[in-house]
Order: structure tokens, then sequence, then C-alpha cells
């Protein structure tokens, strides 16, 4: 019996683990894609993301990069084909490239992408090509310096910007621009942002605020911004082309006509997306996190260090999660959020 975090006991059903294995849970989602946090840090502060003054986790707290690859291992051998390393800001710890590589030698995964705030790209991006990284998303809230350093507290926009056009000319597969819309700091901005997209031939997703930690300079009901009041705001000079491509995450993708750019829209509040959800996401802290919206979770740090080596009971208690991952989030934009950690300390 593995203790989890939320106070569930998972019952050990041992699987046959020299055949091929799904992750699949008790709703019959198939689990293919892996979000792995490698650092809680971040040179940025974003209101939506953490507080302006945070303790991060000590060193010892924290998942090596050698323990953080075994466990990607283990998962893509349980059918994970889709890895997205995320933050904190990735880029800021010491590794990342490192780690990146090795993960992208690992021969049956399809996919390695990350999540990056921009601010090392410029330097980074053609590093992150050679290590295999095949589509890199960025976080960009607004096109003006002013609201940006507001927004990021620390943030340089120039920098970030030219951190896109260098990861524009070594040639990802993909890029796409993440904004977190927020009313009446940027909301004013959506059709500005998506004529970047446009320019720049690459993608655009709008993220409805999620409420994750506690934060204290904005009420998240009055700033909540919808992205259906988005799609309004986009239609006055954009024609938006419904498409069904998808990309493994919850964006609901439209084409703006006449352009190859895609705008998606992740709506947790106004357009649940978790009947589809084929995502778990994995802590720096080492915790398998089942769910965005819920404290689901399994303790893989406790368990790697326990049995060095042994990844077949490490591979159960992955496919033994899945008896517990949840049907769906519950958030609520008008309440404090039950949910206490803050987005750097989940990975996105």
């Amino acid at each position: 019996m593995l203790l989890l975090t939320a106070w569930f006991l998972i019952p050990c059903f041992m699987s046959d683990l020299s055949s091929p294995v799904q992750l699949i849970d008790r709703f019959g989602r198939t689990v293919d894609y892996l979000r792995i946090s490698i650092t809680d840090r971040c040179d940025f502060r974003c209101v939506y993301c953490m507080a302006e003054e945070m303790i991060f986790l000590p060193r010892a707290q924290v998942l090596t990069l050698e323990e953080i690859y075994t466990l990607a291992k283990a998962f893509a051998e349980l059918g994970v084909k889709k890895i997205r390393v995320t933050g904190g800001e990735p880029l800021v710890r010491k590794g990342a490239l490192e780690l990146l590589g090795n993960l992208g030698r690992i021969e049956s995964l399809n996919e390695l992408v990350i999540t990056t705030n921009g601010s090392h790209l410029e330097a980074m991006a053609g590093s992150l090509k050679e290590a295999g990284v095949k589509r890199i998303n960025i976080s960009l809230d607004t096109l003006d310096a002013d609201k940006f350093k507001a927004i990021t507290r620390t943030g340089d926009l120039q920098k970030v910007l030219r951190g896109i056009q260098e990861a524009k000319s070594v040639g990802f597969e993909g890029i796409k621009i993440n904004a977190v819309i927020l009313k009446d700091r940027n909301h004013q901005e959506v059709n500005g942002l998506v004529q970047y997209a446009v320019n720049n031939g690459i993608d655009i997703s709008f993220i409805e605020e999620m409420p994750l930690g506690v934060v204290g300079q904005h009420d998240r009901s009055a700033a909540f911004y919808s992205s259906e009041s988005i799609k309004a705001d986009l239609t006055r000079n954009f024609s938006l082309v419904a498409t069904p491509e998808k990309t493994g995450g919850p964006s609901n993708y439209f084409r703006v006509a006449g352009a190859q750019t895609r705008v998606g829209f992740i709506s947790p509040h106004s357009e649940n997306f978790c009947s589809a959800c084929n995502r778990v996401r994995l802590t720096v802290e080492g915790r398998l996190l089942l769910c965005l919206g819920n404290e689901h979770s399994v303790d893989l740090k406790k368990l790697l260090r326990a049995n060095p080596g042994n990844t077949a009971i490490l591979k159960q208690a992955i496919i033994d999660a899945m008896l517990i991952k949840p049907e769906k989030h519950e958030f609520n934009i008008h309440e404090q959020p039950v949910i206490l950690r803050y987005m750097n300390m989940t990975g996105g």
C-alpha cells in the first residue's frame, strides 16, 4: 500500500510489466502526456503565478536531474509519448540542457516540448533545438513594455521578443505564445497579440486564469475574462475558422482566415476540458500530480529514493496511481482557492 498526499490509498494490482502497458485511468482515458517541472524557481514573478516574495524549495527536496530522467524514462516505457518540460522557468536550472538532451534520446518518445517565459531564448534557442526539443511555448501576456513589467514584476519585454525571433530562426517545428488574459489589465490587447502571431507565423493560446495559490494584486473574480469574450473581441479584426486540430493539450483551436496562425482557447472555467484529459504532472519535488485542480498525488521521490534502481516498483506505483486520477477539476473563480500551491510549484 502506498500513502498518498491527499489521504488516499492505492491498492497495488500487480501488472505484467514485461508486456506493453498503457496508462489508463478509471474513466477510460489513456494518459500519454507527462508535464515535468524541473524547478520551482523563476526570474519573473508573474502576478497570476506566484507571490512577489516567494520562498523556494531547498535543494534536498528537489528531484535531481538524474532522478527526473529515471522517472521520465519509466513513464515513456509505460506508453507516454509526449513530455513537456516546465518550471518555474525551466531554463534557469543548471544542467537543464543536458537533461533535455537525455530526454530527447528516449527512443519511444514522439515529442519533447518546453514551456518558457522566453527570457533565456536569445542565448539558448539553438541549444534547445540541438537537444531535441521539437516545439516551444512562450509566455507573452502583453506587447506593452510597461504592462509587461507590471504583470511579470521583473521581466524585460524586449529581451523576450528577441528570444522569440531567435527561436524562429533556429527552426522549431512549432512555436506558440501563451497569454493569460485579465480584465482591465491586458484584455484590450488580444487583437494586437493575434496580429503579432500572424505577422510572425506562429500560434497563440489565450488562457483563463486558474485559481492556484493566493494572489494579492488582483481579485480573480473581478479580473476574470472568458474565452467567449476574447473571441468576441477578436471577431472585430479577424475571421476565425474552427478546426479539429489538437496538440495533446486542452486548447480548442481556430485558424485565422488567410493566415497560418492558429488561435487556441484554454477555458478551465467557461468550458471544462477534463473529459479528454490525457496528462499528468510531475512536480519538482517528485509528486505525481494526477490533476491540476486537485491534490490527488503520489510521492514518487520517496519511492524512488527508498528503492534505488528498482524500476519495477516505480512503474507499478505509476500504474496504480491511475486509479485515483479525478474525473475533473472543480475550479471556482469566485472563491478563495482550495489549491494553495502556486502555479510555479505545479509546473503549468
